[in-house]
């Protein structure tokens, strides 16, 4: 890592607070079925939040080169991103100004220019229309000088391409407010996609983030995660940003205290970190468990560097937590050191009832390093090997055993909503944030 970016990182730890917010005031208005299944809602959802909020494209590595293109799908619209010759990357409505022909087709691509395949319409790099066959016989006069592509508010962060539809939107660090620092303090440039699932869902996308707006279904969902997680919401710390978005830290690296027993369980699961980091894991037998947190911390702290990781500007607790976010209005990431799991739902185009949920895992190589066992993934990756973007529907392919533990939940949940025997929400305190992402979503939608 250069230095120059050892001290941005360091200078973001020092903007990021880490420190308990104020909760603001909430309500307790109802969290009505309806929004979840309303075509009305949906259409609403559409004009209101969709094409007003900030979104990931993709990664900026499937984009390195001049010439190199990537398309993103929201609802109805897709959107070309595209690397001039000047190193910016650009966006546009996917959609030749002639006659509406999408100018590309596919995930990614290369092409000196964006050539129309219906009759040949040809832009340049930042959107310009360079050629028409023909151009003589317009009798309203040449189209090229007066149509180009639409063009779509674009930027370039932490190693994603991100898009708004919005022309007036607010720059995107302004949307992220504060946790734009926290994200900072990772090296997100460095990181590479190795898991790349889409899955198409019989469920609306809000259950999606309210699922990964509370930690309340943790030990039932995932019972596997008892043994080196602390989810008792008295451990955890849960805050609320005025931009809409959330942030919670969960203790990781060890049992929850009302575990009793499992001592086996937890040091198989966590054996592979543990030799990693040169820890013999039956030093923590006879009830020593709860010591595996900070041993762990002051290993990668003092052998990071060694192993090719730069832990210098992290704070402990990035050593071994779950600094878990979620951002308006569907995006939810949880940070780890070594890597990071990105988890967002997109609206289907014509049915509020399904979803695409995207599963993306960045990873850390330690420097010189092309296979590595990941152990936030808890499995062998290589950095050689792009990662595939394996889609389908649920059911025909899998995110992995946990966050497919949450799909299942999601499908029988959007059931439940028609049931004539629901009505309403009754939260409990620990699932604020579910309450909070509403009346965001309420306020947007009233606007």
């Amino acid at each position: 890592m250069t230095t120059e970016a050892q001290l941005a990182r360091a200078r973001a730890t020092s903007l990021a607070d880490i420190s308990p917010l104020a909760d603001p005031p909430l309500g307790n208005a109802p969290i009505t079925p309806d929004r979840y299944f309303s075509k009305e809602w949906a259409d609403r959802e559409w004009d209101k939040v969709w094409t007003k909020t900030w979104q990931i494209a993709g990664t900026q590595a499937q984009i390195p080169n001049a010439g190199d293109w990537l398309t993103a799908d929201f609802g109805p619209e897709t959107i070309v991103c595209v690397r001039g010759d000047d190193g910016q990357v650009r966006a546009f409505y996917n959609v030749c100004q002639h006659r509406a022909m999408p100018v590309v087709s596919g995930e990614q691509g290369h092409s000196k220019r964006l050539v129309c395949p219906y009759h040949g319409w040809s832009y340049d790099l930042t959107g310009k229309l360079k050629v028409v066959p023909d151009e003589a016989d317009f009798v309203q006069g040449s189209p090229c000088g007066k149509l180009n592509l639409v063009e779509v508010k674009c930027e370039t962060w932490a190693g994603f391409v991100w898009i708004n539809m919005d022309k007036d939107a607010a720059p995107l660090r302004q949307f992220m407010g504060p946790i734009a620092d926290q994200i900072d303090t990772y090296p997100m440039d460095a990181m590479v996609r190795t898991h790349w699932v889409t899955i198409e869902g019989n469920f609306n996308w809000k259950l999606v983030q309210d699922n990964f707006n509370e930690s309340y279904h943790v030990p039932f969902v995932h019972p596997q995660t008892k043994f080196v997680m602390e989810y008792g919401y008295s451990h955890c710390q849960f805050d609320l940003y005025p931009e809409g978005h959330a942030r919670m830290f969960m203790p990781g690296a060890g049992p929850t205290k009302q575990l009793r027993g499992g001592e086996a369980e937890t040091l198989e699961m966590l054996r592979e970190e543990l030799v990693f980091w040169e820890l013999d894991p039956e030093q923590f037998r006879g009830g020593k468990t709860g010591e595996i947190r900070k041993a762990l911390q002051q290993a990668k702290r003092e052998k990071g560097a060694s192993k090719g990781f730069d832990f210098s500007t992290y704070h402990d607790d990035q050593l071994t937590d779950h600094w878990h976010y979620t951002i308006f209005p569907n995006l939810s990431f949880s940070l780890k050191p070594d890597g990071n799991i990105w988890l967002r739902a997109r609206p289907h185009e014509t049915d509020p009832e399904k979803c695409y949920f995207d599963m993306w895992y960045m990873t850390l190589f330690p420097a010189g390093t092309t296979r590595y066992y990941s152990q936030s993934m808890s499995e062998w990756v290589d950095v050689s090997v792009p990662a595939p973007h394996v889609q389908g529907k649920w059911g025909e392919v899998s995110a992995g055993p946990g966050i497919d533990q949450d799909v299942s939940v999601w499908e029988a949940q959007q059931r439940g909503l028609h049931s004539r025997g629901y009505k309403r929400d009754y939260l409990a305190w620990q699932e604020r944030r579910v309450r909070y992402f509403h009346e965001n979503l309420e306020k947007w939608m009233a606007d």
